[in-house]
């Protein structure tokens, strides 16, 4: 074996033994994170039995806690009962305007037609002005109350003739000497220059183009003639009689005999009523003359004084009417376009316009329960979530019948030829849904125009103490076997002691009492509303 042969040998002879021991180590290691992992497994498996538990387990380890006092502090203050509730703000009158029956300038009929519509939703309205014109003939405003239920003519008389003299007059339109509801020479006077003012001409009362004054005043004319001619002389009268024997004259059948003239000698008196005067064949002239006879002129006179009535009742009947079609009266303003159901140039066959007037108020329909806690009088915060604001105001109205709901909120009034949908005096139109009892809400101070057709919420005071109280939880209070109202008092100690009470208004879950005892009770004191778990329980005496 040569030299290189033997260094070979010896060196894989060295290696050996070093391969070996790196096997045993690995695998010890092995086993070493084998018996590792077994051990946290059984670890985790005994952390589970501790924590996991069955819900029998669960049952059987719980029991009752030990219950202590649930408190709550006496206090002093004013005690309100509220009553919380939505409603809409909605103008205190509303007017539907539908001018049906308009009789156009030159006295035609046909079906009315709108032919002018100078206001939108939403715009300013005030008293005198023109809002509408259908077929050819204008709609105003006036300010009133009372709407209007007749055409307005000279002569008439009547409270609606005051308002309408009053909303003249407002205008700048004076009426005169005109008695307060007579409508005479002064209010058409007015009336006229308030339609000129508009720029139209008002329709004649007695539409005949005058012919029924024309015809008086002719009369009047006739009948004075006719006193003329029964006062004055008669005239005269001449006669001339022929025939054998004499002649006379005849007399006028409206006058007497004039003086006669003597016959001739021989000659008899003639066939006439009169005497008789003539030679020979015996013929002769008379003349004559007196005043009128008095009956005659006694009835001239009584025709003259008639004719004189007659001319005086057409010149009262004469001149400008106020249809009810052409003016709409609103109790205050300014008034507001609610909305507008008609464009120029359609027929009128429902509103033309809706109009808003009077102060902002708040409607809302009450259910039995509520009815019977509210009353006129009671105040309340209305809350605009809108406008972030709280106005105070007070119950206005609580009606004591149940009616129905109104399809557009305020309730409607006739006017102008309208359609009524209700009144302003709380009353309800038909044909709705039962609502409840309607309440009217009014403010203290004139609600902004803003809210107007806001939903906002109404907290009322239905009742209240009179000044500060003492005040505890309802809960609080109760009653024994003996009848005594008491309250549970807790010391800082956390004894406690029964107190006698006599309760008083309640409201928002509490209630207002009075101790039998005075000074038995304190603001600030604890009183027990309840029980709660607690370590420890006070001591009962």
């Amino acid at each position: 074996m040569s030299e290189a042969e033997q260094v070979v040998e010896r060196t894989e002879a060295l290696a050996a033994p070093q391969d070996d021991r790196g096997g045993l180590t690995r695998g010890r290691r092995v086993v070493l994170a084998v018996v590792g992992g077994a051990a946290l497994m059984a670890v985790g498996g005994l952390l589970a039995t501790t924590l996991v538990k069955s819900p029998a387990q669960v049952a059987a380890e719980t029991g009752p806690p030990v219950q202590g006092a649930l408190t709550a502090e006496v206090e002093r203050r004013v005690l309100a009962q509220t009553v919380v509730m939505r409603g809409t703000v909605v103008a205190d009158q509303s007017v539907v305007v539908s001018p049906q029956g308009m009789r156009s300038g030159d006295g035609t009929g046909g079906a009315a037609l709108v032919t002018k519509l100078p206001l939108k939703a939403g715009d300013p309205v005030t008293a005198g002005q023109l809002i509408a014109e259908v077929s050819g003939r204008p709609v105003f405003t006036l300010h009133g109350a009372q709407p209007m239920y007749r055409d307005l003519k000279p002569g008439a008389t009547g409270d609606d003739v005051a308002q309408l003299q009053q909303a003249l007059r407002e205008l700048g339109h004076g009426t005169g000497g005109d008695a307060r509801g007579v409508f005479g020479a002064g209010t058409k006077a007015a009336l006229t220059a308030r339609y000129r003012a508009v720029g139209y001409e008002p329709l004649p009362a007695v539409a005949d183009g005058g012919a029924a004054l024309r015809s008086a005043r002719e009369a009047v004319r006739s009948a004075t003639w006719a006193v003329e001619d029964a006062s004055g002389p008669a005239g005269s009268s001449t006669g001339v009689g022929t025939g054998k024997g004499g002649g006379g004259a005849t007399p006028s059948a409206a006058t007497p005999p004039g003086p006669a003239t003597p016959p001739g000698p021989g000659a008899p008196p003639g066939p006439g009523s009169g005497p008789s005067s003539g030679t020979g064949t015996g013929t002769g002239t008379g003349a004559g003359s007196a005043p009128g006879s008095g009956r005659e002129l006694a009835r001239a006179r009584q025709a003259l004084g008639e004719a004189r009535s007659a001319l005086a009742a057409a010149e009262a009947a004469d001149g400008p009417m106020l249809p009810t079609a052409e003016s709409v009266f609103l109790g205050s303003f300014p008034a507001r376009v609610s909305s507008v159901g008609a464009r120029a140039g359609s027929p009128v066959s429902g509103p033309v316009l809706t109009l808003s007037g009077g102060e902002l108020v708040v409607e809302a329909y009450l259910k039995d329960d509520k009815r019977q806690l509210l009353r006129a009088g009671m105040a309340v915060v209305i809350s605009s979530e809108v406008a972030g604001t709280d106005v105070r105001g007070k119950v206005a109205v609580v009606a004591t019948e149940r009616s129905a709901a109104q399809p557009a909120g305020p309730l409607p009034q006739q006017d102008a030829g309208q359609n009524p949908k209700g009144g302003g005096n709380g009353g309800t139109g038909g044909g709705g849904a039962d609502s409840g009892y309607r309440m009217v809400v009014r403010a203290d101070q004139p609600l902004p125009a803003g809210f107007a057709g806001q939903d906002v919420r109404l907290t009322i005071e239905s009742a209240a103490t009179d000044g500060e109280a003492l005040v505890v939880p309802v809960t609080a209070v109760s009653a024994g076997a003996d009848g005594r109202t008491v309250v549970t008092a807790v010391s800082a100690e956390g004894t406690q002691r029964r107190i006698e009470v006599r309760a008083g208004t309640s409201g928002d879950g509490f209630v207002a009492v009075t101790p039998a005892q005075a000074g038995a009770l304190a603001a600030g004191t604890k009183v027990v509303i309840g029980v709660a778990p607690r370590e420890t329980r006070g001591k009962t005496r």
